[in-house]
């Protein structure tokens, strides 16, 4: 890395400007370091060009870690090209960091719409990013589909109107409903007596959705929230909620925050003998990365399981299976599969479903209609934006695993509860996150 003072650009800057900053997918035309068109054998109206915004750099980095990888798996799989609209069409990928910031997020989605004139965007990694991304598509008209964000975060918090929606943005993921089917089987398979559940929640878009919609369901189904209160992302010290968690005695516990207050949080329960019989976790625990700098605290730790190795879905553009697609990461990389791999992936899927369907894939409002109304099966299993719960979302349906040691690499998921979807096979035991 080159650190030279002045410079202001790192070497490691530059190859994810070049490398990854613009991508030519289908071989017939590449970006040069400078930004236009070269020999490319076609006109611009056969390249259709996608934007990818997620936060490779910053706290929530671990939500685009296999991102360089899908590009490079979109290059192969649609290195010839694909006919849309009548005519052969060739891809080609924009990728811009959001450093994880909401602000950052948005200049760089207008910055695909108004300077690399892009036809649709995709996103993903948490509301700091799909919010601000589908603001910016919502009001130039440019169509969009996101994930891995909370639907009631993404659509209440960005003033859907009931029964209407959105024109040009659409999301797949889930939400509290979902959520509560995936947590709410293994708290009662626990056998715990206090129906307590000490909560954590920040106050952020993400877990005031989780405050108030999984809240309302806990409370339905006769569990009782212990909310430790609201607090600013970033701090440094959680003895007043530990406290809090103590006194009630609750034997559950279930969390929203960033990555990095989790860890900080997790380890000064320990140290302060708040040792909870499972711990069942969103947005946090959700890969690899953050299990192994946990360590041995990581054990047993219970998240929501949207996609996996396990789940017996395959792709829509070459017909790749999950575990196929997860093994090809970790040979490319090294690095062990993680969920957001297979959502990222269906994004693409999506954007090319979307092109193949309208009468003109340069047609943004053709497209985004196309978007509103799809329902198809891929990587991430069958997606039906026409269902709902509001109009141009579609609901996955996640299952319960648990982080503990393994072979191939320090940490793995083992899918401990299928309640919410028997398609995906169990492959391990419920356990106590603290025996």
């Amino acid at each position: 890395m080159d650190n030279t003072p002045g410079t202001g650009f790192s070497r490691r800057s530059f190859l994810q400007t070049v490398g990854m900053g613009a991508v030519a997918l289908g071989g017939s035309s590449v970006l040069s370091a400078c930004g236009g068109l070269k020999g490319t054998g076609s006109s611009a109206s056969d390249v259709l060009k996608i934007g990818l915004v997620s936060p490779q750099t910053g706290p929530l980095a671990s939500f685009a870690s296999s991102d360089s990888f899908v590009v490079k798996q979109m290059n192969e799989a649609l290195r010839k090209g694909f006919t849309a609209g009548g005519k052969k069409r060739m891809i080609e990928i924009v990728v811009k960091d959001t450093q994880s910031n909401a602000t950052r997020a948005t200049e760089v989605t207008q910055q695909l719409i108004n300077s690399d004139k892009v036809d649709l965007i995709v996103g993903s990694g948490t509301p700091d990013t799909t919010n601000p991304v589908a603001d910016q598509c919502e009001a130039s008209g440019v169509p969009n589909v996101t994930t891995i964000a909370p639907w009631e975060a993404w659509f209440h918090g960005r003033n859907g109107t009931p029964g209407e929606g959105f024109q040009y943005t659409t999301l797949f993921f889930f939400g509290m409903d979902q959520f509560a089917e995936c947590f709410f089987p293994m708290w009662e398979r626990m056998g715990v007596e206090s129906k307590d559940v000490a909560a954590l929640w920040p106050d952020d878009t993400d877990a005031n959705a989780f405050r108030d919609g999984l809240g309302a369901a806990m409370k339905e189904q006769g569990w009782n929230p212990i909310d430790g209160g609201k607090y600013q992302n970033g701090a440094a010290d959680f003895s007043a909620q530990i406290a809090k968690f103590k006194k009630s005695g609750a034997e559950l516990f279930t969390t929203t925050p960033i990555p990095p207050d989790f860890q900080t949080f997790w380890k000064q329960a320990q140290q302060q003998d708040f040792r909870p019989k499972l711990a069942t976790v969103a947005k946090v625990m959700l890969f690899p990365a953050e299990a192994e700098a946990l360590g041995q605290l990581s054990n047993n730790i219970a998240t929501d399981i949207w996609w996996s190795p396990s789940h017996p879905y395959t792709s829509s553009i070459d017909g790749t299976t999950s575990k196929e697609l997860a093994t090809a990461f970790a040979k490319d990389t090294g690095n062990q599969w993680t969920q957001a791999l297979g959502s990222v992936y269906s994004l693409f899927e999506i954007a090319v479903e979307a092109f193949k369907k309208a009468d003109d894939p340069k047609d943004k409002d053709d497209v985004a209609e196309k978007l509103r109304t799809m329902s198809y099966t891929g990587m991430s299993g069958p997606l039906d934006f026409t269902k709902g719960p509001e109009p141009g979302i579609a609901i996955q349906h996640p299952v319960g695993g648990q982080w503990r040691p393994g072979t191939e690499f320090d940490w793995d998921i083992s899918i401990v509860d299928n309640s919410a979807n028997t398609e995906v096979p169990v492959g391990g035991d419920l356990e106590p996150t603290n025996a």
